[in-house]
């Protein structure tokens, strides 16, 4: 369901994106992507299309920025922020690959990297997405 909240900055900006787990020689990695728009470092993520439940939007984005079709691992969180004058949150989900799928690069994201989380909070470019990292995997 698409939620349009109005307030005094203008409508709230739902979303939802996954953190992309799968198990490399038993240890674990998540997936981080590069967009060259923002040249940037982040979790797979994006806006919620009309008529997509946020969960939907978790899915497909994941798989629109990886190519990796996953399924749901249980939920992992939020992060709200300010993008310009506009509230946005995006919840994500834990999430992994139903099977692997070559790396593409698209207009939106250019590249992928698999890191250990530990290795990836020094990578991500956005504080909120460290924040949560930190909390799901107790990385104190």
């Amino acid at each position: 369901m698409l939620v349009e909240v109005e307030n005094n900055e203008g409508a709230l900006i739902l979303a939802a994106g996954g953190i992309l787990e799968q198990q490399n020689n038993a240890e674990l990695r998540i997936a981080l992507v590069h967009r060259q728009r923002y040249q940037d470092w982040s979790l797979p993520k994006g806006k919620q299309d009309p008529g997509e439940s946020l969960q939907q939007t978790a899915r497909r984005e994941v798989w629109e920025e990886t190519g990796i079709p996953a399924r749901f691992a249980g939920f992992a969180g939020c992060v709200h922020y300010h993008h310009g004058t506009q509230p946005k949150v995006v919840l994500y989900w834990k999430m992994v690959p139903k099977r692997q799928a070559p790396f593409k690069p698209s207009g939106e994201v250019q590249d992928i990297t698999w890191l250990s989380p530990a290795a990836a909070l020094d990578k991500l470019s956005y504080a909120e997405e460290r924040k949560l990292l930190q909390q799901v995997y107790q990385l104190w």
